[in-house]
Parts: C-alpha cells; structure tokens; sequence
C-alpha cells in the first residue's frame, strides 16, 4: 500500500510541477502567450520579458511555491526520506516538461514546453529546509543582477542548493539525500539551458542588470569624452 502512496506522491508531484504559472499570469495580465515571446519559456524572467517586473516576481513566487508544496505532501504523507526528496525533483521535470503544454514540433515531434527550473528547484530546496530561502533568494537576485545572465543565476542556484545541503550533511544536519538532490536538479537545469549554453559560450547571449547599465553608461559618456 505504501509503495501506491509513494508512486502517487511522484505522480501528483509532476503534474503539480506542470503548472504553467507563467503562462498564466502573463495570460491574465496581458492576454499574450509567454511561449511565443523571447526564449519562450514559463518561468520567471521569460514573464518578466513578457508582462513586467510584477509578473516575472508573482511567477517566481508561484514556481517557488508548487515545488515547496510537493515536499510538504510527501512529507505529510510517508516518513521515506528519498520520497521526500524525489517529489520536488518530479515537480522540476514537471515544470521543464509540462504535461499541459505539450505541442507538435516543426520537424513533427511531439515535445513538452516549460521553464528551465531555478525557481522550482529553489522551492524544493526551501522545502526540504526552508532557512534554504533566506540564502538562495539573496543569492539569486546578486547573481541575475551582477552577472546578468539569466542561465548562469539558474545553474547557480542548483550549485549553492549543493553546498548548503552538502555542509549540512558533513555537520550530521541533514541526509545526504538532499545533496544528491541539489546534484539531480543542476543536470535538469544544464539540459533545459543547453541553447543558453551554447549562446553564452558564442557570446550571444542576452544580458541585463548591472552589466547592461554599466556599458549603456560607457556609451553615453563615449562620445562626450571623444570631443574633448
């Protein structure tokens, strides 16, 4: 019986993980389809492309909260650590490869859309530990604003989830589960980002935040200082 359990627990965790938030706060808000919009993807900095700072936020918040959420059912309803930690692992599948946005590719292949996983593999983390929050979140913006890389602020989140978990389980805090976690969800990010990848390593890349302002800055004194 409690093997059934389990195996819905994954199952519900992927479906719960499949949802689409942004599609549908950038839907509500503006009536756009985010999937046609910049790099097409659900999660939060595609919304925010698509429909402002606010919609990229309640997104993220939203993308956050489902993969916390599937910890917490697993947690209420099994004692079986590698549940615990499989559930938010499910919900990050679910969310790169939702089950509601399947479609037919060009070359006739059917594939499921979504998102690059960041903010639900930092809500499963926040679930499995929630102190996780108050590192991650500060982490995340320092990275998307210094660097400005949305798929560099993505991997680094699955990297520090490995190190918080990783010293906690060398201190005997926390099961090592929850490292291999940390490991499970960074290859799932690294293959949703394979174009970014690619683009980054091509120097084609979309950037933004500090390094944006600081070379629009550059530019805008450029001419001032030629003149003189």
């Amino acid at each position: 019986m409690q093997v059934l359990i389990d195996v819905g627990i994954l199952l519900a965790s992927y479906v719960f993980g499949s949802v689409p938030f942004g599609l549908i706060v950038v839907k509500l808000m503006t009536g756009k389809d985010i999937r046609t919009i910049a790099s097409g993807r659900t999660g939060g900095t595609n919304a925010m492309r698509a429909a402002g700072p606010w919609a990229g936020v309640l997104t993220a918040v939203l993308d956050i909260l489902k993969a916390a959420a599937t910890v917490w059912l697993a947690q209420a309803l099994t004692p079986n650590v590698w549940i615990h930690t499989l559930a938010p692992i499910a919900a990050v599948i679910g969310h790169n490869h939702s089950i509601f946005l399947i479609e037919r590719s060009p070359d006739g292949r059917i594939r499921l859309r979504g998102g690059a996983g960041g903010a639900a593999a930092g809500g499963g983390a926040f679930g499995l530990w929630p102190p996780a929050a108050f590192i991650l979140i500060p982490f995340g913006l320092l990275v998307w604003y210094g660097i400005g890389y949305a798929s560099v602020t993505t991997l680094s989140i699955g990297l520090m989830t490995i190190l918080i978990f990783g010293v906690r389980a060398a201190l005997g805090l926390g099961p090592w589960a929850y490292v291999i976690y940390g490991f499970l969800v960074e290859l799932l990010m690294i293959w949703a980002l394979r174009p970014n990848l690619k683009r980054l390593m091509d120097g084609t890349e979309r950037r933004h935040g500090l390094p944006v302002k600081l070379q629009q800055l550059k530019q805008a004194r450029g001419p001032k200082s030629g003149g003189k």
